[in-house]
């Protein structure tokens, strides 16, 4: 296995994703007329006019939360709300502010101490990239034909009722797949790849990676990527078993759904609405125990070297899933827990925005890409918010939530416990999915010595050390942390 070095910084990082047409707008780009509602619900094809000056605005909101990182999905030209149809990837899409704006966001966030992570959509482009365009116009006579994968004439990318005939992902003729076997266009995306890190954003998030099956192809990506910048942060978009791309030659981490599903599972349990998950390349159902959730963690953690589950992206739900208040029927209970359990796990957090104030979206797209209801505070749950800058400022504040050693230390029906340690201090973490409150007693030894002051940093649970153990009692449905310097 090749050597594995990960971005440091990641492994300190709470990161808050923003899907930007549906984030914020701002007073100081002029927009065309046609654009929905901000407040309406959204329709597929619609665009909220959403930018990165409004992203800049409120920007204080984001900081505010704890967060050191932003995720964006998609930002290049195109002619999607969503922007996964890329037109040109070296323009930032008009609608954002274009490539101005984007630099005054990068700026801003970096002054800040921000870092910006960009989608990078290298599998395929769109009807209306250039190279493509170009077959449309000319047919078998235009010399990008050999950019895509032809397999008959006349192509037909609008008329559904006649056969494409290109190849487009998952058969979308709107998204006409990339020939990466094509040095040229291998080379586009790498030279893309490289510009955008020369211009300073901090890493690429990898749209449907697994789909570039060309030989070598990511690990070159890593390979001229880190020459630019060796913190910089490669993450792809895998909802499975990884191993094949996290050897430390290809991606630092993946988007961690694997954590996702069992956190879902054991911190929703039953209130898990199945038509909510349906569809998706996920799997929070059944109900998880706290014994088989244990067991499925300790087969998590030891699925990828310990420097890579540093940097795996943590994160709850996505604009590919339905947000997980909706999923667990509102049960802000729940959401509670998986959060408890997300901000004290190895590796990189991830918020959705709104998730934080517990903005709702199903799994009938698009309701999962609202849009951020800043003119309508009277609808944030601003005790969700409050728990989770409690929760991200308990993360920042202790460096073994970040990067200490995992214990396993107890698991029941019902509840869960384990430790984060480093040299300095232990944290016992235990949540407790049942309808009463639980006891969960743990032995002391190394991480919890006898006589040890424990020190609650979340919940209200009663804690003592008796007779060689630590017995907790863990409200019903909550969660507590504590604390032991050493």
């Amino acid at each position: 296995m090749t050597e594995v070095h990960t971005p440091d910084w990641v492994k300190h990082a709470v990161f808050y994703q923003i899907f930007p047409d549906r984030f914020a707008k701002s007073a100081a780009l002029p927009k065309p007329r046609n654009l929905e509602a901000w407040d309406a619900p959204p329709t597929i094809e619609g665009y909220k006019g959403g930018d990165l000056l409004g992203v800049v605005e409120h920007l204080d909101h984001i900081q505010d939360l704890g967060v050191s990182a932003i995720y964006f999905t998609p930002i290049f030209q195109s002619a999607s709300n969503h922007r996964y149809h890329t037109h040109d990837y070296y323009q930032v899409d008009p609608l954002l502010g274009g490539n101005k704006a984007f630099a005054t966001l990068l700026d801003e966030c970096h002054r800040r101490g921000l870092k910006v992570v960009l989608d990078g959509v290298f599998n395929h482009a769109s009807r209306g990239f250039f190279q493509f365009n170009d077959i449309l116009e000319n047919g078998p006579h235009s010399p990008w034909i050999d950019w895509f994968t032809v397999e008959d004439w006349p192509l037909s990318p609008y008329d559904g009722s006649k056969p494409a005939n290109y190849l487009g992902w998952v058969g979308n003729r709107a998204l006409p797949k990339l020939n990466t076997d094509n040095p040229e266009v291998r080379e586009f995306i790498m030279q893309v790849a490289e510009f955008w890190i020369r211009q300073g954003i901090d890493g690429w998030r990898l749209d449907v990676p697994f789909e570039i099956r060309t030989e070598g192809f990511w690990a070159e990506f890593r390979q001229r990527v880190k020459a630019i910048n060796p913190e910089a942060y490669i993450v792809g978009e895998i909802w499975y078993d990884s191993r094949p791309w996290l050897q430390g030659d290809q991606f630092d981490a993946v988007m961690n759904y694997l954590f996702t599903e069992s956190a879902m599972a054991f911190a929703g349990g039953p209130r898990v609405l199945a038509d909510q998950v349906v569809g998706r390349s996920y799997h929070p159902i059944p109900a998880l125990t706290g014994t088989q959730y244990a067991d499925k963690i300790d087969w998590l953690l030891a699925l990828y070297p310990w420097e890579i589950q540093l940097t795996q992206l943590n994160l709850l739900d996505s604009h590919d899933t339905a947000r997980m208040i909706s999923i667990v029927g509102g049960d802000t209970a729940s959401v509670r827990l998986a959060a408890l359990l997300q901000m004290t796990y190895p590796g990189a957090p991830s918020i959705y925005y709104g998730d934080e104030i517990g903005l709702p979206g199903t799994n009938y797209d698009p309701d999962t890409r609202r849009g951020m209801p800043w003119d309508q505070p009277e609808s944030w749950d601003m005790d969700l918010l409050a728990y989770h800058k409690q929760l991200i400022a308990m993360r920042n504040a202790h460096p073994a939530l970040r990067t200490g050693a995992y214990h396993r230390l107890y698991a029941d029906d019902v509840s869960y416990a384990f430790a984060r340690t480093d040299e300095a201090e232990a944290l016992l973490v235990a949540a407790n999915t049942g309808e009463e409150a639980r006891e969960i007693i743990v032995q002391t030894g190394e991480h919890f010595p006898e006589g040890a002051e424990l020190a609650v940093l979340y919940g209200t649970a009663g804690a003592h050390v008796e007779d060689g153990k630590v017995r907790i009692t863990v409200p019903a449905r909550d969660g507590v942390v504590l604390h032991v310097a050493l």
